[in-house]
């Protein structure tokens, strides 16, 4: 999972903008762009994004590197 890209479609789909996220992280908006661009973050930055969108990016990722069996 490409976590930058992940995030830019969540913010899509709840019809925020990247200005919106700079605001609310705080940060500039390009640093926005520069997190949508990276395949990993820091572990503080993705709690704070997945608490300010309301969406479980950690839970995404477990699910991914430890897929349950059937």
């Amino acid at each position: 999972m490409n976590i930058g890209k992940h995030i830019h479609e969540i913010l899509k789909k709840q019809g925020k903008s990247a200005a919106w996220l700079a605001k609310e992280i705080p940060c500039e908006r390009t640093n926005v762009y520069n997190i949508f661009k990276r395949k990993s973050l820091d572990v503080r930055l993705l709690m704070r994004i997945s608490i300010i969108l309301g969406h479980d990016f950690f839970k995404e990722l477990s699910e991914e590197a430890f897929p349950k069996k059937k």
